[in-house]
């Protein structure tokens, strides 16, 4: 085990939560610093966007959205999330349902040409890999899944073996709740990290109230700065809006995520825990926080519906709206020099690549081994 150190924290979202659980486990001394009132979310569109995501691990269906290095990583992050989610499992207070069953790609009969365009992208992305893109037809779509079927064979469908899929909520506070002796500092929002000038004072980072009424320093051996689109002082990190909308569906049973392809949208069902179907598609170049527009909830629902008609009696549960971190080129960054660290750029990827980024940053900087 490596050397019990200090570490502060920027964040108390998904990279924050990863990254303190881990160092947690490895023996060190963590604190955490977030300017939210508390661990749970507010789905207001000013918390932690990682609440707001959808949680599909899909390395292959993201092949058509970015760069195969990245994708490949998407690998790695299932075994890991599937490791972390039977660790948390195994201390009974939390179930923060992983499952691994695959993901399915749609389209309807007219959309056909605009799908195949996205499955040569993806087969292009996939070359040497063992999992591969698999042709469904009526009959296996009817045993995969019963409600899609029920669209009259209407559909396309397309397995992506091997994918995975994460209830972000459950494993946010799964996250927050195992992770043994971290103190979390809530309504602290970082306003300044700095690298280690000498051994006597350290990596520091400086914090204020909500109301700026007060400011403190704190000095560690190392900070880390995770606040995604929060880091604007630091990075040149941008706003990416994406909205979303929870349905609560009893008698519609939904196994595993489904992407529908369209020529305009890339619509995007994932089944929740309790009957519940989010769906989310949106991606605005936007740093807007206000409410989900009428043009988005109608879209995302009546695609849904076009796929899933059982879904015509479903209950609007939530219309929830964020912003995804994203950086210039749309990559990711770790940047690393004495005492601090800076992860941000997930963009659109972030349960998808947080494991691997945050396992290359620890070995990098040798506090877990």
């Amino acid at each position: 085990m490596a050397t019990p150190l200090k570490i502060g924290i920027a964040g108390a979202g998904l990279l924050g939560r990863l990254t303190a659980w881990q160092l947690a486990h490895a023996g060190h001394q963590v604190s955490v610093f977030d300017p939210a009132d508390g661990p749970l979310p507010s789905f207001d569109g000013q918390g932690a966007a990682g609440f707001t995501a959808a949680g599909m691990l899909s390395p292959l269906a993201e092949l058509d959205a970015t760069d195969p290095d990245l994708a490949e990583r998407g690998w790695y992050s299932i075994d890991r999330w599937a490791q972390i989610s039977a660790r948390v499992a195994r201390q009974g207070k939390h179930q923060p349902h992983f499952e691994c069953n695959g993901s399915l790609l749609v389209a309807h009969g007219p959309d056909l040409g605009a799908a195949q365009r996205v499955l040569a992208h993806i087969e292009k992305g996939s070359r040497g890999w063992p999992q591969q893109v698999v042709p469904v037809d009526a009959a296996r779509l009817h045993e995969l899944e019963p409600a899609l079927h029920a669209s009259q064979g209407r559909l396309h469908a397309w397995l992506l073996p091997g994918e995975a899929a994460v209830c972000t909520p459950c494993m946010l506070k799964a996250l927050h709740a195992s992770a043994p002796n971290v103190q979390w500092h809530w309504q602290q929002r970082v306003t300044t990290l700095r690298a280690a000038a000498d051994a006597s004072t350290g990596a520091q980072l400086e914090t204020t109230a909500p109301d700026g009424s007060t400011a403190s320093t704190h000095s560690f051996d190392w900070v880390f700065d995770l606040r995604g689109a929060g880091a604007r002082d630091a990075t040149p990190v941008r706003g990416v809006r994406g909205e979303t909308v929870w349905l609560h569906a009893p008698g519609v049973e939904l196994r595993r995520a489904v992407r529908l392809l369209h020529p305009r949208h890339r619509v995007y069902l994932v089944p929740r825990r309790k009957d519940v179907i989010f769906l989310g598609a949106s991606e605005l170049e936007s740093d807007d926080r206000s409410e989900v527009s009428l043009r988005s909830a109608v879209e995302l629902m009546a695609a849904a519906h076009s796929i899933i008609p059982a879904l015509a009696e479903a209950r609007i549960v939530r219309l929830d709206r964020n912003l995804r971190p994203a950086l210039p080129d749309n990559r990711p960054e770790i940047h690393i020099e004495d005492g601090l660290v800076r992860i941000n750029g997930l963009y659109r990827h972030g349960w998808l690549l947080a494991p691997s980024l945050v396992d290359d940053a620890l070995a990098r900087t040798e506090l877990v081994t």
